[in-house]
């Protein structure tokens, strides 16, 4: 993996991750980070109350129910879900939020920064961060 800066080496030093917002359309952004985490052969888990297989991983419904060698989540939801996602996350014990572009609040980033969450929402993409091939 290339340098990157240490807030997004600490979020990728988990042992396993998820995607919140994860989609099943393959166009969609929810769907590409997925890909992009298995694409580098990294562990990672989709979640999707209404879907039970994304790009043939076991979907979960909610954060709750993630195994908890999950301690960092991307997020790609409207920012009001964002919100939510962040005190589930906060109950589940997630160490390292990642809200896409598009997913971030001002009160879900602060909420986190209270929490002495390690938030990334400056714009950064984990598919340019990583490199993502949309094959």
């Amino acid at each position: 993996m290339k340098h990157l800066p240490d807030n997004i080496q600490h979020f990728f030093s988990s042992p396993a991750f998820a995607v919140l917002g994860a989609s099943t359309s393959r166009e969609k952004y929810g769907n590409k980070v997925l890909r992009c985490y298995l694409q580098h052969q990294l562990t990672a888990y989709p979640v999707n109350p209404r879907a039970k297989v994304i790009e043939g991983v076991t979907c979960f419904e909610d954060i709750k129910s993630l195994p908890d060698n999950v301690k960092s989540i991307s997020v790609i939801t409207p920012p009001a879900i964002t919100e939510q996602i962040v005190k589930d996350a906060m109950a589940k014990g997630i160490q390292n939020i990642w809200m896409q572009p598009g997913a971030q609040s001002y009160l879900a980033i602060k909420t986190c920064q209270d929490a002495k969450i390690n938030v990334i929402a400056d714009g950064s993409c984990i598919l340019v961060a990583l490199g993502f091939r949309d094959i």
